[in-house]
């Protein structure tokens, strides 16, 4: 196993990995994982991302490193510019009030959060977000969600799908 001094700064990027790599790191994913866990300070410290953090832990003892990306993706509403990415990271609730200013650690007036539908899809008409939000959440007129809300406008019938989920 390598050096844990070796962790590479992946955080919640998003990992490309081999079958193989993946089989022979896991069980120590799994195992770092719960001994953070069980660690109250740790816990604590780390929170929802405790498990992504282990999986770098995990690499490092591996000897497994990463080819990072730095543009590889974004993550609204902290990446105010797109540039050149390439996939889009729903890591944080996007909260504004009207006059498009981000209002961090509260509800704003136009939400998209994905954990506002952990019991149930999105509704297919979702609002737009007020003018003067970020590049990164709109730009000349077009969601940056509009991924999201394409999926639900073309999706055969979001309630086979919740009652599929459900089952």
């Amino acid at each position: 196993m390598g050096p844990v001094t070796n962790i590479d700064p992946i955080g919640n990027s998003p990992v490309i990995i081999k079958k193989y790599l993946l089989e022979k790191i896991a069980p120590t994913w799994m195992n770092v994982s719960l001994k953070m866990k069980d660690d109250p300070e740790t816990d604590k410290a780390f929170g929802w991302v405790l498990e992504m953090y282990a999986y770098a832990l995990a690499s490092a003892l591996h000897g497994v490193q990463h080819i990072l990306w730095k543009d590889f993706m974004l993550q609204p509403p902290f990446d105010m510019e797109i540039r050149k990415k390439f996939i889009i990271h729903y890591t944080y609730g996007c909260d504004y009030n009207m006059k498009g200013e981000l209002i961090y650690g509260k509800i704003g007036e136009w939400r998209f959060d994905k954990r506002s539908y952990l019991h149930g899809p999105p509704p297919r008409n979702l609002s737009l977000p007020p003018a003067g939000v970020p590049e990164s959440v709109e730009h000349d007129g077009e969601w940056r969600l509009c991924a999201v809300k394409l999926g639900l406008c073309t999706m055969p019938s979001i309630d086979f799908v919740q009652s599929e989920i459900d089952r």
